[in-house]
């Protein structure tokens, strides 16, 4: 997957705006910039600038201006820990957006985040393992759970008259958490699973796990990684050995990188799984109007309304909160996010922030529905069904 040079120079924890004075609040924005997603990430930067800039824009944050903190995980478990300790230890950020892969969340928030009694609000970690951490409710995330996500895939793959498939994912949080789910409702719903191989990340040859795959036939070959890393060579090498044609993929997958390197031709039989927003959403509309006016196009790649209502919900935790208090901000979070309130939407921070200042309850609908936390800091949502359509992804279907 290719890297850019804006990339790799945001790779290096930044600082976006200007100095940072005196009465302005730094908050911690902790994203995998590089590595296996680099390519899901300028987006998802422009969703996270684009929150913070409309907070200044409309009134500030608190007595002055937000001012975004990048830290980059590397992709990795101790680049996470490095980057969360930055944000925590030396930028003093009171709340964190983020990270975005589930392993470098889990990393971050364990070796750092926690201990330090900062709450990290993810908007896209999946795995399970996120719900039953001892987190004092400091963790949080606006995506479900890959439980969820796993049932739903399987019921999908069913319906598309997939009734026997072989199976592969990646041995990291994510691709075990999601992929034991699959199988096991996948098989309790009827499904056969021909073959199930769980592989390492960083390796250049998956051809004797597809072999094996392959050997044990099926419909269609699951592959639950991603598309920067294993999951794109999965795909490729299949295809170069004439052992599968047809792909299901999770989010991971579902990456415009597979497309520039695969092609859409090879990909057309194949379709995806990502949580999604609900149907006919009119906050998503609004948020989509805004990000383009903005930037002129993007609006529609993966995880742009999550990360820029976890950024926007960020925000206003910190404005509920009235002060850069770490010990209030989980409190905070759950009140903006919830009823009771007056509601809010993307790009209204200056309708919130006066009732926050009027002493009165917001209760925040973002572009990727509504965000209910339950006592362990997650959310129901909805999966939708993608396909590839020229040179990205078209959603065909909504499910829950």
């Amino acid at each position: 997957m290719s890297k850019s040079t804006s990339l790799l120079a945001a790779a290096a924890l930044v600082v976006t705006g200007s100095v940072a004075l005196a009465d302005d609040t730094k908050v911690g924005i902790l994203m995998d910039i590089t590595g296996p997603i680099a390519s899901f990430i300028p987006p998802l930067q422009n969703a996270a600038n684009l929150a913070v800039n409309q907070a200044n824009e409309q009134g500030g944050l608190l007595d002055g201006k937000a001012i975004a903190v990048f830290g980059d995980t590397t992709g990795s478990a101790q680049g996470a820990v490095d980057a969360a300790g930055k944000l925590v230890n030396i930028e003093n950020v009171p709340i964190i957006m983020g990270s975005l892969m589930s392993g470098t969340t889990i990393a971050a928030a364990e070796a750092v985040a926690i201990p330090a009694g900062v709450v990290q609000i993810s908007p896209t970690a999946t795995s399970p393992a996120i719900t039953d951490i001892e987190d004092n409710d400091l963790m949080y995330r606006i995506v479900p759970s890959d439980n969820y996500q796993g049932e739903v895939l399987a019921k999908m793959v069913l319906e598309a008259g997939n009734k026997e498939v072989a199976v592969t994912y990646v041995n990291n949080d994510y691709g075990v958490g999601i992929g034991q789910t699959f199988i096991e409702a996948y098989k309790a719903a009827g499904g056969k699973i021909t073959s199930a191989v769980k592989h390492e990340e960083k390796k250049d040859s998956y051809r004797s796990e597809l072999a094996t795959l392959s050997q044990a036939g099926g419909s269609a070959l699951v592959v639950i990684a991603y598309a920067g890393d294993s999951g794109g060579k999965i795909v490729k090498q299949s295809i170069e050995g004439g052992l599968f044609t047809n792909f299901i993929g999770t989010d991971g997958l579902r990456d415009e990188a597979l497309i520039n390197d695969i092609g859409a031709e090879a990909l057309a039989t194949s379709f995806f799984s990502s949580p999604t927003s609900p149907a006919d959403n009119p906050n998503q509309g609004t948020l989509h109007e805004l990000y383009n006016a903005a930037y002129g196009e993007g609006a529609d790649k993966a995880f742009v309304d999550q990360t820029y209502d976890a950024t926007f919900l960020t925000l206003l935790a910190i404005q509920k909160a009235g002060s850069t208090d770490r010990g209030a901000m989980a409190a905070a979070l759950r009140s903006v996010a919830s009823a009771p309130g007056e509601k809010v939407g993307p790009g209204e921070w200056a309708k919130a922030r006066k009732l926050l200042m009027d002493g009165k309850d917001i209760d925040y609908d973002g572009a990727g529905g509504t965000y209910d936390f339950d006592k362990n800091g997650d959310v129901s949502g909805y999966i939708g069904k993608f396909v590839v359509d020229g040179s990205t992804y078209k959603q065909t279907e909504v499910m829950q």
